[in-house]
């Protein structure tokens, strides 16, 4: 074999396929904007924080209880965008441009009708919400304030978190980088003039901190929808009106199919996470605000999951729809691998650095300190199996094998995380610890289960 031939079969297969090389350039070049949106938005959650906790720890306390309520209320549109973005995958592997705009088209107009519901009940039930979720004298007051805020502007998060699935489906990744980086950079510099009244705005406190995220989400929601009329968009609003794209009920169908089962999924979770919050709650506004800022920094390690997990649900997704189940199973691993060696980084940076990162919100804290090197202890286990089974998730709910996520789901997060955290706190009285062990305990098992069905590889056969 001479030089030429050498040369290229280093960039294709013998029958045109790619190289592992080359999938694993094109895995990091899908997931690399994904993964820089994913961590800006963690970043700007954090920065948040940090200056809500400038007024004391019960304000922090405050914000945390709004977390879980909160993604209850957008469990929905969680479910319809990982739907669009698997089905808008599919749809382009199989070269079927009308139906990845249609796909995205209905699920929009469902998005947007759910929206209307849900954020007129939720607002309307905000102050039992809060209660749910554990606030006392200290905390409900700021709490109501803040989620009624953020829920009122639901609708800008939803508008942008539809198209930026479908455009990440389409394997463009960097339109929802750019339109998240830009929501993040806004939600910060508001916050800074909001919440303690700089250059001559107003002291706002709790309300500017949730008003500066709400005009994060308004400007990403502009760009999301401009993103829509890019000539090289492949959902484009000018294909649909040309191609008269109307909503099918077909659509509708496979939406519902996949997003119901993930709705309950996400809300099955939600017990667990709902139950974790209530009894950290529990244990003293100090423990709770070091819980939320271990739960925030869990978050930036997720970005780099959620990010890598893009790339599985897209490229996975377009091999399956292509026909190329092999394709679509070394994606999968190949992003795993990934995420991975991240996630080994991310472990060595939680081991040495949780008193230093703690020490950002807390400086004068040092009890809070403590708490905050022994949650790091733990995350440094639960980031590696965390990034794992995330991936392994993404690539089976691309293909469809939304069952047994959710099966896993409310084995691992609603039973044993639940049951593991009741029985260590309030039984064995291990305070904080035995909140942290209730979470290792679930990403335990949702890395077995994950893992054990990726490999078994039957999930690359279920047709959409």
């Amino acid at each position: 074999m001479g030089p030429i031939e050498r040369k290229q079969e280093n960039v294709v297969g013998g029958n045109g396929e790619l190289t592992t090389r080359e999938m694993y350039r094109r895995a990091i070049s899908v997931a690399w904007p994904a993964v820089l949106e994913s961590f800006f938005i963690s970043l700007a959650g954090m920065i948040d924080t940090m200056m809500v906790a400038t007024m004391g720890s019960y304000a922090v306390a405050a914000i945390g209880l709004t977390a879980q309520p909160k993604f209850v209320a957008l469990t929905v549109f969680f479910a319809i965008n990982v739907a669009v973005s698997a089905l808008v995958a599919r749809r382009k592997g199989e070269q079927d441009r009308e139906g990845a705009n249609e796909t995205f088209l209905t699920a929009f107009v469902m998005a947007m009708i759910a929206c209307v519901v849900i954020t007129v009940v939720f607002l309307v039930f905000t102050p039992q919400l809060m209660h749910l979720a554990g606030s006392n004298e200290d905390t409900h007051a700021s709490a109501v304030t803040y989620f009624r805020v953020i829920i009122g502007g639901t609708v800008f998060n939803v508008i942008s978190m539809t198209i930026n699935s479908a455009q990440r489906g389409s394997g463009n990744t960097r339109i929802s980088m750019t339109t998240n980086v830009v929501s993040s950079i806004v939600n910060i510099v508001f916050n800074y003039l909001l919440i303690g009244g700089k250059f001559g705005f107003p002291k706002l406190g709790v309300f500017g901190a949730a008003l500066a995220t709400v005009l994060g989400t308004v400007a990403a929601a502009g760009m999301s929808i401009a993103s829509l009329y890019r000539k090289n968009s492949y959902v484009s609003l000018p294909f649909m009106f040309r191609n008269r794209i109307r909503a099918r009920m077909r659509d509708i169908r496979l939406i519902v199919h996949l997003a119901s089962n993930m709705i309950v999924e996400n809300l099955a979770m939600r017990v667990g996470f709902v139950a974790t919050a209530l009894i950290a709650a529990r244990l003293g506004t100090d423990v709770f605000a070091a819980h939320n800022i271990g739960m925030n920094l869990l978050g930036l390690t997720f970005s780099f999951a959620d990010g890598m997990q893009v790339a599985g649900v897209a490229l996975a997704g377009e091999a399956l729809g292509a026909g190329k189940k092999e394709d679509a199973k070394q994606y999968g691993s190949i992003c795993q691998r990934i995420g991975f060696f991240i996630s080994l980084g991310l472990s060595a940076f939680l081991l040495l650095g949780g008193r230093w990162f703690f020490g950002l919100y807390f400086p004068d804290s040092p009890h809070i300190l403590d708490y905050g090197v022994l949650i790091c202890r733990f995350m440094t286990v639960i980031c590696i199996l965390q990034i794992s089974q995330i991936i392994f998730g993404a690539c089976l709910r691309a293909a469809g094998d939304v069952r047994y996520a959710l099966v896993s789901s409310l084995i691992s997060c609603t039973l044993i995380r639940t049951g593991v955290t009741i029985l260590c706190v309030q039984v064995l009285g291990l305070g904080l610890t035995g909140i942290w062990l209730g979470i290792l305990g679930d990403q335990i098992m949702r890395f077995i289960f994950m893992s054990l069905r990726f490999k078994a590889g039957k999930w690359v056969d279920i047709k959409l």
